[in-house]
């Protein structure tokens, strides 16, 4: 009996360095760094895709980006008491030394939304990325965020560094590959055609407008690549944040009659999408965008690929963890 406690005695010291040289390792190594492969970038000079890129730089990087200032200056993204701390979205405006225009060339940036992998070749997270946008319209967004528009102009707002940057969570995640660069190939992308509505659609809404990312189970087990394969994909209960952090379950929006949106007509989805206003006559919550300037094409398609999407017969409910 002596014997046998005194090799489980060994067995816990032994394990218990391992732990300690472990968390050492990830306390005390300097973070992975990756290879940076910027891609060529087209940037697109004509009026129409300049305007598209305005549209999706206005309705998906201004969500986070957009200061009290009325620039691309940077706010608050999640609070001290959050998993990974107190967090601000960065100054993306054109100021020459405290925004990322001036510090990032266009195929640093693509490469950044391709990959979460910024200029010095650190993983610095996936709320940004949009993997699958075609090469045309990550062109025309990138246009349109060094054009001359107002929300792009200078901004001295400055704002602390992340606090998960120090998280050992975090570090110990990057350094045993969790979180690691987004795969990309370098090969060019595009858009499917607009002929093809229920592809376009997936589209639009998985790549571009990204409903699928809050409209699923979490953002944290999203899937950015395949987000069909995402837990409770168009299905919701995801605790997604206002501006002033209180949650709110994202719906359920697929074809499901009891708890999604079943028995709406392409109409109440437009009048949802745009103005927020639901078939009773309710008012959605200030979390979910108003996509106002979506044009009846791009209305069209993502309600026609929605229709194909699997139906999930729940009701959408935050988490008891979120409550």
């Amino acid at each position: 009996m002596k014997k046998a406690l005194k090799i489980f005695g060994f067995l816990l010291a032994a394990l218990a360095l391992i732990i300690a040289l472990i968390a050492a390792w990830v306390k005390l190594t300097p973070m992975p760094v990756y290879e940076v492969k910027p891609p060529q970038v087209v940037i697109p000079t004509d009026s129409a895709t300049l305007e598209r890129g305005k549209k999706v730089a206005e309705l998906v990087c201004a969500h986070c980006h957009l200061g009290e200032d009325g620039k691309m200056s940077g706010r608050l993204f999640s609070q001290a008491t959050d998993p990974f701390g107190e967090m601000w979205t960065s100054n993306i405006t054109q100021h020459p030394t405290k925004g990322a225009m001036s510090r990032y060339s266009d195929g640093e940036l693509a490469y950044l939304v391709r990959t979460g992998i910024n200029r010095e070749g650190r993983v610095v997270g996936y709320m940004m990325c949009h993997p699958q946008m075609s090469d045309e319209e990550l062109g025309a967004v990138i246009a349109y965020l060094r054009s001359d528009a107002p929300m792009m102009q200078p901004s001295e707002v400055e704002h602390p560094a992340p606090e998960y940057l120090n998280s050992f969570l975090v570090k110990a995640l990057i350094k045993f590959g969790v979180f690691k660069p987004l795969p990309y190939d370098g090969q060019p992308k595009s858009a499917p055609p607009m002929t093809d509505q229920v592809a376009y659609g997936r589209y639009l809404a998985t790549d571009i407008y990204e409903c699928g990312v809050c409209h699923s189970a979490s953002f944290e087990t999203f899937d950015l690549i395949t987000p069909e394969k995402s837990p409770n994909f168009m299905g919701g209960s995801n605790p997604v944040p206002d501006h002033d952090f209180n949650l709110v379950a994202s719906a359920n929006i697929t074809p499901s009659k009891d708890y999604g949106i079943g028995t709406w007509t392409k109409e109440q989805f437009s009048a949802a999408v745009r103005t927020g206003q639901r078939p009773d006559g309710t008012i959605l919550k200030p979390n979910m965008p108003r996509f106002a300037p979506l044009n009846e094409q791009e209305i069209d398609a993502i309600w026609a690929y929605l229709q194909t999407v699997p139906a999930i017969e729940q009701a959408a409910v935050l988490p008891t963890s979120s409550k």
